[in-house]
């Protein structure tokens, strides 16, 4: 059995996004404007035919996933494979500050090079088969023609998606960064999960 549909839903913005700083797995809540997206967001959603709802343990994701999930009359199950890439001792720093240390770091991201997020981090090739293995479990539990959202990170849940496609870290850089409150939406295969909507929310 399988779900027929798996929602990808990045957590509602915080303080931290809002400046511009690495979270990684830093435990950093969502601001009231986070709370707000969230709500719109289930107002959406609802309409999705949800019936199951997942979550990364962090609480930004953690209580996305309750607003949604209230809004649905739905638990929430947790998951800490889906929490974000770990950036270690970059938690809290800038892109600036980070590439004034990492000479290679603005150029890895333009040439699509994966690379460890601090030396104490992952790759997001690492975190991507994380959150990828985490999808398959939580899709195949599902009853046949279920939808299941998923509740996570930015990154991590952009290059899991693009794993399973089938396709490798390289891609991530074609693909926008999820927007706060934005979702991904794919339909699991026997082979390859298909796109079938990518950075949907409200405008």
């Amino acid at each position: 059995m399988s779900a027929a549909r798996v929602v990808l839903l990045r957590h509602g913005v915080t303080d931290w996004n809002d400046g511009g700083r690495f979270q990684g797995q830093t435990d950093v809540p969502l601001n009231d404007t986070g709370r707000a997206q969230a709500a719109a967001a289930a107002e959406v959603l609802a309409g999705f035919g949800i019936t199951s709802v997942v979550a990364s343990d962090l609480s930004r994701a953690a209580e996305t996933a309750r607003i949604v999930a209230a809004r649905c009359a739905l638990p929430v199950t947790s998951d800490p494979r889906l929490q974000e890439v770990n950036v270690g001792s970059w938690s809290g720093l800038s892109m600036d500050e980070v590439a004034q240390t990492v000479p290679d770091f603005r150029p890895a991201l333009r040439e699509g090079r994966d690379f460890r997020r601090s030396p104490e981090g992952e790759t997001a090739t690492e975190a991507g088969q994380r959150v990828a293995l985490a999808l398959l479990d939580h899709a195949e539990a599902a009853a046949d023609g279920e939808v299941l959202l998923a509740v996570g990170h930015g990154l991590s849940l952009r290059v899991g998606a693009l794993l399973l496609m089938g396709l490798d870290y390289s891609y991530a850089r074609l693909f926008r960064g999820l927007r706060n409150c934005h979702w991904v939406v794919l339909e699991p295969g026997s082979e390859r999960w298909v796109l079938a909507g990518y950075n949907l929310g409200v405008s």
